[in-house]
């Protein structure tokens, strides 16, 4: 039943989380150039369908995770429809985080609700029972992987990255590219000399 009541649409909506609650997982970050939804969250599973958090979310995604959005990829949080979100003096219901990894405790802030009011609104701590390798980590592991196989793999790698992804591996920049040029131009060997090596009485060979 809950696939026959998905609405079509190219972002993730209320309706989607009828069914419950949804934990995703970040893979990318970026600006949409539309003044009312500016801002898109591709995650794991998403067919397309990012989640564009209204700006009571966003201030909590800044509030809990800071503003550097490459910081965000692997990164999990909880999402559910709430029927009381407000749109023009009318309930229309909306998206709202529950949970977020990556805390160290609760969160709690004021949003705004009215024009004149604002309330209390708390995100919980995402704890799963298991550790999970987040994409981040996958990334920089694929990133040495490419650099142990030369300049032009990690090159190739690198040109499939978005931008947010790009900031996140500078942070092993020099790492891969010390890597990368020893796989291309390796050091040569050093040949053993005869003369260095121990001379050897002619009753003691066999």
């Amino acid at each position: 039943m809950a696939a026959s009541i998905i609405p079509k649409s190219d972002q993730m909506n209320a309706d989607d989380l009828i069914s419950g609650p949804r934990t995703i997982t970040i893979t990318r970050v970026y600006g949409t150039n539309a003044s009312d939804q500016p801002v898109a969250v591709s995650f794991e599973g998403d067919n397309k369908k990012p989640y564009k958090p209204g700006k009571s979310m966003r201030r909590v995604m800044v509030a809990a995770w800071g503003v550097d959005v490459a910081q965000y990829v692997g990164r999990r949080m909880t999402l559910y429809n709430d029927p009381g979100v407000m749109f023009g003096g009318m309930q229309v219901g909306g998206i709202r985080i529950s949970h977020m990894s990556d805390l160290e405790r609760d969160l709690t802030l004021l949003l705004t609700t009215t024009k004149s009011k604002r309330s209390p609104f708390t995100v919980k701590r995402l704890v799963e029972d298991a550790p999970r390798i987040s994409n981040r980590e996958r990334m920089f592991t694929a990133a040495r992987v490419a650099a142990g196989k030369g300049v032009e793999a990690l090159a190739a790698f690198r040109a499939g990255l978005q931008p947010p992804a790009l900031e996140a591996l500078a942070e092993i920049g020099d790492e891969l590219d010390k890597a990368a040029q020893a796989a291309t131009n390796p050091a040569p060997a050093q040949e053993t000399s005869k003369a260095s090596e121990p001379a050897v009485d002619d009753d003691m060979r066999i």
